[in-house]
């Protein structure tokens, strides 16, 4: 399997996707950000001195999936009809677990816009608590599901 962003003389170009049929996609990634026991009790209780560390956080996310063209330089800029992101505390963790899903009708996929906004997400919810815990770690970051386009459905383990 040839990697697509690199052309014949191994330069890194665009994809044309001209010639792809707009169809329905989704992609939906996921990342996490572990956290001292005490700064989620501070996150989940709205005691943070930055304000609303989730909703912040979900916002950026959002905003990160539409602006992921501007970040990564081979990427298409895309009519993204749908961002969601969803935080889930957890305990167990302890820290946050993310999960991004975007939408759009196109000839492309959105898992750099999936991927892009759980790692904004993350990194917002970093933002927001470091002067708390600066030892916060962020990983896990993969796409889950990726449906739509010729290479048709992708659902991880």
């Amino acid at each position: 399997m040839a990697l697509t962003h690199f052309d014949a003389e191994g330069d890194a170009h665009m994809v044309d996707v001209s010639d792809k049929a707009v169809t329905s996609r989704v992609a939906r990634a996921e990342s996490y950000i572990k956290m001292a026991p005490e700064t989620l009790e501070i996150i989940t209780e709205g005691r943070a001195k930055k304000g609303d560390v989730l909703g912040v956080a979900r916002l950026a996310g959002i905003m990160a999936a539409k602006r992921t063209a501007d970040l990564i330089p081979l990427c298409h800029p895309l009519p993204i009809t749908k961002v969601s992101v969803d935080l889930t505390p957890d305990a167990t963790l302890p820290g946050i677990r993310i999960s991004a899903t975007v939408k759009t009708t196109g000839q492309t996929g959105v898992e750099m816009e999936a991927l892009t906004a759980a790692s904004v997400t993350a990194l917002t919810v970093y933002d927001m608590a470091k002067a708390v815990d600066k030892a916060m770690e962020i990983g896990g970051t993969r796409v889950t599901l990726k449906d739509g386009g010729k290479s048709g459905r992708y659902e991880a383990t």
